[in-house]
């Protein structure tokens, strides 16, 4: 593993520096459901004071069966008293444990459920370029991670109150009898609480710097056994590959955890062997004082009782505060998530957008490269999208036709220039508004394991109930007759990822993705590359239709095929970053330059 993946330990102070998470982790909890959580609050309050009183009733118990016995006496009505109280308190306690586990399992699924939904609106906030950063995944990874296991937080925490009240009631009762006893329970459980206390600490530092390897392998494990990639993976034969390459980052993980495991589970015998011997002096020299007469046999017990009980409730404190400390180290993890914020976004008070746009779109020496890219897409870059225009754009694989789009659509920001809407910059709009006024379909579009309708409705899923729209969209993109042939029709589940679903054919996806554009009534619409999978016919059908629909508006077409961008009117050529060429197809064929080169080469291919 390279150095730079490496995690110190973390230390104390930032363990206590992330307990500042617990006020917010409580919050997020009440406002899960307060009712809930006011009523698991309330048992664990009840439940800390059962110890005592189960130990007091004992010591009572026994207590009066000596007096019986010294007494010869046979009215038994007190004795059967006490242990019908204590009946009760053993009953009680298990109805009130099991409405506890009962709340904070309910509460830990609820606050799981409202997480995920939090990290999804939240990731939907951020840019596109935040989610091509591998540093940007890992903390999405452990924010993710956050979103269930977080039942084991919140009863530990509300178990530490607990406790210390516990603790609060049998230390009164011991401090009477012996403070010193007080002083050896301490003594003997600090040593085991300072090695669960380091090797928690060597558990995180293990999770957190392993997190893009545990990205890896969720990823193997996905492309090794999915539908998606079954094809492949039989075809080129790499279940072998695949699954050596899972095996040696996972026993690389394995050894390092064994490790670990081993020098914890050595180490915490040891020092768990100190406190138990410190406990057994303790009984040693309270059952003496019993021998002495100091003392009854029912105080030896109660005292006996509360000394083990004080010696489970401290270390369950101390080695809690490490599972708690090490929690919040993870919530420090959820919670950084949220505090990160997109580059790309609205102003405050933006411009609005235009009723009917009257110039169009200018790229003013635009520049740009990807984040951490040392390669300019662009650079310099001067056109205009015309109002009711339509533009092609073609050029060669990689001359960043896809990455006009995504700076068109506000999705990046030029690294230097500017692009104009009607004369303003585009940062001066509503970003949401931007967008909302833009149909695009990309030539990577999602496919939805859901409904036809709900696949369509993608293009204004505010829409997605409206099935006259849905239709119209699915009429207009040529997927009408695709749907009237499911045996559910709109309803009909598209892929084989559920019981019951269909698979469409490449071409078929392609209609479904067209009718998402057709569904907003958009002043530009972008298609990329949006009938590479359809046949000859098919493709042609497509663009009559697009033109159609498409009159009095502005479109931009980008697409390999020549033979469809000719229907533009206006082409332009990106080469190597640069604006080489612009004009109508007759244009570009009569000045025989790079466009007419490359459109010769592809009609060659039909010959």
């Amino acid at each position: 593993m390279s150095s730079k993946n490496k995690q110190e330990s973390p230390t104390f102070q930032a363990r206590l520096q992330a307990l500042k998470y617990l006020p917010l982790f409580f919050k997020e909890i009440w406002q899960t459901q307060p009712w809930m959580t006011a009523g698991n609050i309330g048992l664990r309050l009840i439940r800390s004071v059962i110890p005592f009183l189960t130990l007091y009733l004992g010591k009572l118990i026994i207590d009066e069966v000596v007096r019986l016995i010294n007494t010869h006496s046979t009215d038994t009505r007190h004795l059967l008293v006490l242990i019908g109280l204590e009946l009760a308190l053993a009953l009680g306690s298990d109805l009130l444990n099991r409405a506890t586990m009962l709340l904070d399992g309910l509460l830990g699924d609820l606050h799981a459920n409202r997480s995920s939904i939090q990290i999804m609106q939240h990731a939907a906030t951020l840019d596109l370029a935040q989610f091509e950063e591998p540093v940007f995944y890992d903390k999405l990874e452990r924010a993710r991670q956050q979103t269930v296991g977080r039942t084991a937080l919140l009863s530990q925490s509300l178990a530490q109150v607990q406790d210390i009240i516990t603790i609060g009631f049998l230390g009164a009762g011991l401090a009477l009898f012996s403070p010193w006893l007080i002083l050896i329970l301490v003594l003997s459980i600090i040593p085991a609480f300072l090695g669960e206390f380091y090797f928690n600490s060597q558990s995180y530092a293990l999770s957190y710097q392993w997190t893009p390897q545990r990205r890896e392998l969720d990823y193997l494990r996905y492309i090794g056994a999915s539908n998606v990639n079954a094809k492949e993976v039989k075809l080129f034969n790499l279940s072998g590959f695949l699954t050596e390459r899972f095996r040696e980052v996972s026993a690389a993980y394995y050894l390092q955890n064994r490790q670990l495991s081993i020098r914890r589970a050595g180490w915490g015998a040891l020092l768990t062997a100190i406190g138990t011997a410190g406990y057994y002096g303790a009984y040693a020299f309270i059952g003496l004082e019993t021998i002495r007469g100091t003392i009854t046999i029912g105080s030896l017990t109660f005292l006996a009782g509360s000394f083990r009980q004080l010696k489970s409730s401290l270390e369950g404190i101390l080695n809690r505060f490490t599972s708690i400390s090490q929690g919040t180290l993870y919530l420090r993890d959820f919670f950084q998530f949220f505090e990160l914020e997109p580059r790309v976004a609205s102003p405050k008070t933006p411009l609005p957008f235009p009723t009917v746009i009257q110039k169009g779109f200018v790229f003013e020496n635009v520049s740009f490269k990807y984040p951490a890219a040392e390669k300019w897409v662009f650079q310099r870059l001067n056109f205009t999208l015309k109002a009711g225009e339509k533009l092609a754009i073609v050029g060669e694989n990689g001359a960043g036709k896809t990455t006009l789009v995504k700076l068109l659509t506000r999705l990046y920001d030029p690294t230097e220039g500017r692009i104009l809407l009607d004369g303003h910059d585009l940062r001066e709009y509503d970003l949401g508004e931007l967008q909302r006024h833009i149909g695009v379909i990309f030539q990577d579009y999602i496919r939805l394991m859901m409904t036809a309708q709900s696949n369509i409705a993608v293009g204004d899923i505010e829409q997605i109930n409206n099935l006259d729209r849905i239709a119209t969209a699915s009429e207009r993109s040529l997927a009408a007759s695709l749907i009237q042939r499911f045996p559910e029709g709109f309803q009909q589940v598209l892929g084989r990822h559920f019981r019951g679903g269909v698979e469409l054919s490449g071409g078929e996806w392609q209609k479904i993705a067209l009718a998402r554009a057709y569904m907003r009534d958009s002043e530009l619409l972008i298609l990329d590359e949006p009938t590479a999978s359809l046949d000859a016919r098919a493709e042609y059908e497509v663009f009559q239709r697009f033109a159609e629909l498409t009159k009095g508006k502005m479109a931009m077409l980008i697409s390999h095929r020549f033979s469809t961008v000719r229907m533009a009117d206006r082409i332009i050529v990106i080469e190597n970053g640069q604006l080489i060429e612009s004009g109508s197809h007759e244009q570009l064929m009569a000045n025989k330059g790079r466009y007419a080169e490359l459109f010769q080469l592809q009609a060659r291919g039909y010959l």
